[in-house]
């Protein structure tokens, strides 16, 4: 499958036609709309793409798809005008959370006695899934791997890499495939901009069913089902600039 930069020429012409129809626009967090930082906790839109995602949220239906709890990001998107938000990982909300939730509890307690001999390793917990951090571990091989092996032990376990980091979400939960289908659905939508950048987002950019799709990953990558990509998270604000106003920006693009 051919990748196209999505700020070249071709691509934003790309975009002007795909943005004549009803269209629903979605974004991850993380890398995405905000980028990655040593601390999650610390993790913010800059000025410029707050105030672009708003003007963006007045002109489109926008919502934000995370990995992050819906509380989290509560504070972090005010303002904003989005629509939604849905998180853990498109679990959150979900009528089958109070199931789950005991489950959870039960790895957040492995998890943390197993890896107790790890400094710098952070055991997020999202309520109905976990993310462990092993960015600020020194030993960050033998995190990963120690991390691994106790959710080897774990039932009912969808481990799923991120950024020095990764997340246990229920089996049976939704994803952000499932949450974006389900959104559409509810706004009687059948197309949508997708942006995101890492693996959890891949649960979108593999729809290929009953949706049309214009999906985007922050950060170039052959094996992912995006069909255009950005070079990186500094290059969110002209993409937010050519959906506001569709061949429009600054930035010179080129092929």
């Amino acid at each position: 499958m051919t990748v196209r930069w999505v700020l070249s020429h071709e691509s934003r012409d790309i975009i002007q036609r795909f943005l004549r129809s009803q269209v629903l626009l979605a974004f991850d967090f993380d890398g995405t709309l905000a980028p990655i930082v040593e601390d999650p906790d610390r993790a913010r839109m800059r000025a410029g793409t707050r105030r672009l995602l708003g003007q963006l949220a007045a002109a489109h239906p926008c919502i934000v798809v995370s990995g992050r709890s819906r509380e989290d990001l509560r504070g972090k998107l005010v303002g904003t005008g989005i629509r939604r938000i849905i998180g853990n990982h498109g679990a959150e909300p979900w009528d089958g959370a109070d199931s789950v939730r005991r489950q959870v509890a039960i790895w957040r307690e492995s998890l943390a006695h197993d890896l107790s001999a790890l400094p710098g390793v952070r055991i997020e917990n999202k309520i109905v899934s976990v993310t462990v951090h092993y960015r600020q571990c020194r030993w960050k091989t033998r995190a990963r791997s120690e991390i691994l092996k106790t959710v080897r032990r774990l039932p009912g376990v969808r481990l799923i890499g991120g950024k020095q980091a990764l997340n246990l979400v229920p089996k049976n939960a939704p994803n952000k495939g499932t949450a974006l289908q389900e959104e559409l659905a509810r706004m009687g939508y059948t197309r949508a901009v997708y942006v995101g950048d890492d693996e959890t987002d891949e649960d979108v950019f593999s729809l290929t069913q009953g949706v049309h799709l214009f999906t985007i990953r922050v950060g170039r990558r052959l094996s992912s089902q995006a069909g255009y990509f950005l070079r990186g998270q500094e290059e969110i604000d002209e993409l937010l600039r050519i959906l506001i106003a569709p061949g429009g920006g600054t930035f010179a693009g080129r092929t």
